[in-house]
């Protein structure tokens, strides 16, 4: 079930935002300005995810709907066409902000680009500024307040890729592998030089069979990769069949606490925001990769969660 922010009705604008990474960028550059409904909150896989009929009339009755785009919202493809045509404002965000020159090709969908761009801070900057640019058009008699909170936005996030550039760059460059659920993070490994590996592919509607467990297993141990992350919104289910197959070749491996992939954490906690969820990832890949000795299994360095 979507989590929905609405407020009474009121003259404001209103915007109808898909994921709460995307709804996020609203809520910091529209304020009390706009009046912000997100469909899918915390631990919510957008690839996976259905629009209820309160989805489809919140969208109609919007002034401006916000997506990804990128065929992230996958099973909700169909519906911004739909909406567009009802005469609602509707923007595929990444599509539009983020050159494809900077886009990172599927491998797995031809003619198709990876969806995750938020993970590396800098394009996620580009898709700030141009929320300002867009609720400045829709939304004339607050044009000078949008400007500035989009300037002001864009300097924190300056300073979060900063953080994350120096932050990821203690970690010893051999051990720079992040291994996840699904292969959500190529944009944060091109950004912040890790080499980065996903269990499933970029959606998760492409479910991992055992060569995969057992092809990523080897690779685990033959590095001596010492740890793996899940997500908050995958299951841990299929890390734990590479944990299980690592074992069996003589080498344990940890699993981190989860990172937050394609869906921040609760509101009204640190990783409700994009900023904390971001210096949350980067903490744990940090304690994950730099922290731990490799061992082998009956050593005492680690336990196996």
């Amino acid at each position: 079930m979507g989590c929905s922010s609405e407020t009474e009705a009121d003259d404001r604008l209103r915007v109808v935002a898909t994921t709460n990474v995307v709804g996020d960028l609203v809520r910091e550059i529209g304020g009390d300005e706009v009046a912000l409904t997100t469909l899918m909150g915390p631990g919510i896989d957008p690839h996976q995810y259905n629009a209820s009929e309160g989805d489809i009339q919140r969208m109609a009755q919007a002034d401006w709907v916000l997506y990804n785009g990128l065929h992230l919202e996958g099973r909700m493809t169909d519906l911004f066409p739909e909406m567009s045509q009802r005469g609602v404002a509707t923007t595929a965000l990444a599509e539009a902000a983020i050159p494809d020159s900077l886009l990172i090709p599927s491998a797995e969908f031809a003619s198709s680009y990876d969806p995750h761009v938020w993970f590396d801070v800098a394009l996620w900057r580009k898709a700030a500024l141009h929320v300002g640019e867009r609720l400045a058009d829709l939304d004339p008699e607050h044009v000078a307040t949008y400007q500035q909170r989009a300037a002001e936005y864009a300097e924190r996030l300056d300073e979060l890729d900063t953080y994350a550039r120096d932050q990821i760059a203690q970690i010893p460059e051999e051990r720079r592998v992040l291994i996840t659920s699904h292969d959500a993070f190529r944009y944060m490994g091109r950004a912040y030089d890790l080499d980065v590996r996903g269990l499933q592919g970029i959606s998760t509607a492409t479910e991992a069979g055992t060569a995969d467990v057992q092809a990523l297993a080897q690779f685990v141990a033959d590095r001596r990769i010492p740890t793996l992350f899940a997500e908050t919104s995958v299951s841990e289910r299929g890390l734990r069949a590479v944990q299980e197959a690592v074992r069996a070749r003589g080498f344990a491996v940890d699993i981190s606490d989860a990172l937050y992939g394609d869906a921040l954490g609760d509101a009204d906690t640190p990783t409700g925001s994009y900023e904390g969820a971001v210096r949350h990832n980067v903490e744990t890949i940090v304690s994950g990769l730099s922290e731990r000795a490799e061992s082998v299994v009956g050593s005492e360095p680690m336990a196996i969660r």
